[in-house]
């Protein structure tokens, strides 16, 4: 999946779950700059990082990945 269609997806359930992006930093412990990037398509997020973010958003990673 290209970078900017997972950062929509980050995006989009992070503002459903109405968790702004300093606070779900924080949550998450990956720095909002960083995040930033993710949610921008300027980074790739590693699986690590997936994870994290999923389980932060209490989704499934797959998900997260589009796959359900």
């Amino acid at each position: 999946m290209e970078n900017s269609h997972w950062g929509i997806r980050i995006r989009a359930f992070r503002k459903l779950k109405r968790i702004n992006q300093d606070e779900f930093a924080k949550l998450t412990g990956i720095p909002l700059s960083i995040l930033g990037k993710i949610e921008r398509g300027e980074r790739q997020a590693t699986e690590d990082e997936l994870k994290i973010i999923a389980k932060n958003l209490k989704i499934n990673i797959n998900e997260l990945k589009g796959e359900i």
